[in-house]
């Protein structure tokens, strides 16, 4: 005995509509609250990253613990920049926590007093600040390349609630692919 089939086309298009709802419900989930993807733009973060690295951003982790010095991070414009008309997210290392005092002298960068180790530097900063001390619920973030990044030395502290999420993975060009280095 063969059996037959009937093709009803409004079903097929109801079981396509709702895969395709169900599918672009969980990407912007995924998006919104799990991970990015993002590009770099700007030579700031040279070495570490190159103008047109991609990156995954993972937004999880934040939401179990703080940032944590080193930490290369995705943030929304703080006020400052918003006064200044400039609305675009930025990438920057961490380098000062809530409380903490930084300050930058004679090409080194220091935290509460302890010159900072930072072999992913292109170059020593060329400008001094501070002491500054931190205040709470704020970052103080540089770029890694340090006299080419407009950063927490012009501009002043990150919010903790700007920061999107950590910077994680570089996966294209595939020349760069890895972990992104903290």
């Amino acid at each position: 005995m063969i059996q037959t089939h009937t093709f009803n086309v409004s079903s097929s298009w109801l079981t396509a509509t709702r895969t395709l709802s169900v599918a672009v419900l969980l990407a912007l989930g995924l998006r919104t609250f799990v991970a990015e993807t993002r590009f770099i733009p700007s030579d700031s973060m040279v070495p570490t990253l190159s103008v047109g690295d991609h990156l995954i951003v993972e937004k999880l982790s934040y939401h179990v613990h703080p940032p944590q010095r080193g930490d290369v991070v995705v943030f929304k414009a703080p006020p400052e920049l918003l006064a200044q008309n400039l609305h675009d997210d930025l990438i920057k290392r961490i380098i000062g926590l809530p409380g903490d005092v930084v300050e930058v002298k004679a090409g080194k960068v220091f935290v509460n007093g302890k010159a900072s180790k930072e072999s992913y530097l292109v170059a020593s900063p060329n400008y001094g600040i501070g002491p500054i001390t931190v205040p709470e619920g704020k970052y103080f973030v540089l770029g890694d390349n340090r006299n080419h990044s407009y950063d927490s030395h012009y501009w002043g502290f990150v919010p903790a609630e700007d920061i999107i999420g950590h910077a994680l993975w570089c996966y294209y060009p595939l020349t760069h692919w890895g972990k992104v280095a903290s």
